[in-house]
């Protein structure tokens, strides 16, 4: 890359802000200028590379959305201003990378059918005009190579290739610019042509693929001239959120704010059921209570529903927030079937079926690991004094404070509880212990670094992002989160039978009450065929009939294949702690890296530290199946 090496020229008939904004990308700072005459200037830093757009305001409105989505583009609302602009910006780039290309992104009149008679859709076209020959020839044919990759789900594109005619481009209808440049036209294939109306799904994928392979030309002209290095195309997006990102993102945590999902079907009264149900000879299924839930449902979708998502400028971005509102009106329908027959199918929807290959899996752990189970509860360690409520509480601040010692912002919170289950529950920053809590003292860290090192660390980490979306969690997020957790368990040393065997338990339990069983039924299922003790049974299922029976606790197991299968594939585990993720947003969050946009996690797990931690994950990376996390 090269450097400035002369002043910033003026242009006789600049404009003053044009000028202002030249010198602000010689400094080196971000640009979003409004023009006078409509249109804007967005350089989210200096590139080789300019996204052009010239239309009025409401025209071609798709091939607009593209062009905003990059990290250095310009709208521009007739040619003129476009070439001032262009030229001038153009100048300062070149000389200071050494190259410098345009991208012009416009739309087709119409979406011409191009042929008759076909049983499918037919395709639709895209056009790419460059020179013959030069880097730009290298980033027309990137560009292709990526659109012809795309997986058709509608249209298939058609590209069409041109060359700029030899007496110039501006006989073409180009802009006048001395740059290398590319023009990109598509079919309006987004809306239908004599009504009008939109497509959202086809315009979604119209402006994620387009966008794509813009960059995938950018990043080759740059290969190609040297003028810059980038590990992916997809590092050449914005490193910067623009304000309709904070304020959607603001929005989006209002509204998950206003609820606590798991404390909402999460029974008060769990010690007085469990009296209820062994009176009735363990028969009858035992009444559970429930917190009165303190918003009103409707309310809060119409809330969710009124945020706007239409100025983010960002599709990845986009596609996050979408998937996210999306969780939260299933969340929310759910709460408003607690305790009726809906109840059982939204959980379904939320977090999936049982897997047969999940069941499977299970019911080899509760075979495979019975002798073991009962060994250790014969063990030295069985007959220890178990750890009750204050001294995990106690444990518990110690390894906070510990945290806290490492990142000042790690402000969680620990309350000792009447209302909940045996165990510990994390809400936001705050850790939740159950007052009949007790377990076995060798257990105790193994569980902190589940609650504190994975789910409270998560928290804080993705507070640090700067998006409150990253600590309450990407759509999705539990199942590898719950992974990482029974993971960390096994990497702090404190993975035992018992534990495994519940965990398999779980989705026993969870596909018995999707297939019609009763409490009484899979609680039998559990503890006089499966051998569970009677309150690790009846534990597991007031968990998975809590509110009308929810599958929530197949992601424990579920989530930990999904951990240990991305890292026998060579996979990392940092990207994990950057926030509250899920196993399909692994590559998302490497490009927000990449980018820029996310920074590396702000704390580390203290288990990470474990002298035994690196030869375990050794072994993780080497193939591992859930059982094998008993034998180290």
């Amino acid at each position: 890359m090269k450097s400035a090496s002369a002043p910033l020229a003026v242009r006789a008939g600049q404009p003053n802000w044009l000028t202002e904004a030249l010198a602000a990308i010689e400094a080196g700072k971000a640009v979003r200028k409004e023009l006078p005459d409509g249109g804007r200037l967005h350089i989210d830093r200096a590139l080789p590379f300019l996204c052009v757009h010239v239309s009025d305001v409401g025209h071609a409105p798709v091939a607009r959305e593209i062009t905003q989505a990059n990290a250095s583009y310009l709208l521009a609302p007739d040619s003129p201003t476009a070439e001032l602009i262009v030229s001038a910006v153009g100048a300062l780039l070149e000389r200071r990378f050494g190259a410098f290309m345009v991208l012009e992104m416009g739309e087709l009149a119409s979406d011409e059918l191009l042929t008759d008679k076909e049983p499918f859709l037919p395709p639709f076209t895209i056009e790419v005009t460059a020179e013959k020959t030069g880097p730009i020839r290298a980033a027309a044919r990137a560009f292709i190579a990526a659109i012809e990759a795309i997986q058709v789900k509608f249209r298939t594109p058609r590209v069409e290739v041109h060359n700029w005619p030899g007496d110039g481009r501006t006989a073409a209808g180009a802009l006048d610019i001395p740059f290398p440049s590319m023009r990109v036209r598509f079919a309006p294939v987004y809306r239908q042509q004599e009504s009008g109306n939109i497509y959202p799904e086809l315009r979604e994928r119209l402006v994620a693929a387009i966008f794509d392979a813009g960059l995938h030309a950018f990043s080759a002209f740059a290969t190609s001239t040297g003028s810059l290095t980038a590990p992916t195309h997809r590092a050449l997006g914005r490193k910067a959120f623009v304000d309709a990102v904070v304020r959607t993102d603001r929005c989006i945590d209002e509204v998950a704010s206003t609820f606590d999902f798991l404390l909402a079907v999460t029974p008060i009264n769990a010690e007085a059921a469990w009296s209820e149900f062994a009176s009735s000879g363990f028969d009858r299924t035992p009444r559970f209570l429930y917190r009165p839930l303190t918003l009103q449902v409707e309310a809060a979708k119409r809330k969710l529903f009124s945020i706007s998502f239409e100025h983010l400028e960002d599709p990845v971005l986009y596609q996050l927030y979408r998937e996210k509102q999306q969780e939260l009106d299933l969340q929310l329908s759910i709460l408003s079937a607690r305790e009726t027959t809906k109840f059982i199918e939204f959980g379904r929807a939320l977090y999936g079926p049982v897997e047969a290959e999940l069941l499977r899996v299970a019911e080899t752990i509760l075979g495979v690991s019975d002798s073991g189970a009962k060994k250790s509860r014969h063990s030295a360690s069985a007959i220890r004094p178990p750890a009750d409520c204050h001294f995990v509480e106690r444990r518990a601040r110690e390894m906070i404070a510990e945290y806290q010692r490492r990142c000042s912002d790690f402000e969680a919170r620990v309350e000792v509880r009447d209302d909940l289950p045996s165990g510990l529950l994390v809400s936001g920053r705050r850790l939740l212990i159950s007052r009949s809590t007790l377990m076995p003292i060798d257990r105790v860290e193994a569980i902190l670094s589940h609650e504190i090192g994975v789910h409270l660390l998560t928290y804080f980490n993705g507070s640090a992002q700067g998006l409150r979306l990253f600590r309450s969690g990407l759509a999705g997020y539990e199942g590898m989160q719950e992974g990482l957790a029974v993971f960390a368990e096994y990497l702090s040393g404190g993975m035992t039978s018992e534990r495994l065997r519940l965990i398999a338990a779980r989705v026993i339990a969870c596909a018995a009450m999707l297939d019609g069983a009763s409490l009484p039924d899979t609680y039998r299922l559990l503890a006089r065929e499966r051998g569970l003790p009677e309150a690790d049974a009846f534990n597991v299922v007031l968990r998975v009939y809590r509110g009308g029976g929810l599958v929530k606790d197949a992601i424990y197991l579920r989530g930990l294949l999904q951990l240990l299968h991305h890292l026998a594939e060579g996979g990392a585990l940092e990207p994990f702690w950057m926030g509250k993720i899920a196993a399909s947003h692994f590559r998302v969050m490497q490009e927000l890296s990449a980018r820029g946009l996310i920074g590396a996690p702000a704390v580390r797990p203290m288990f990470i530290d474990h002298p035994q931690t690196p030869a375990r994950l050794e072994r993780a990376r080497s193939g591992m199946s859930p059982l094998d996390l008993l034998d180290s």
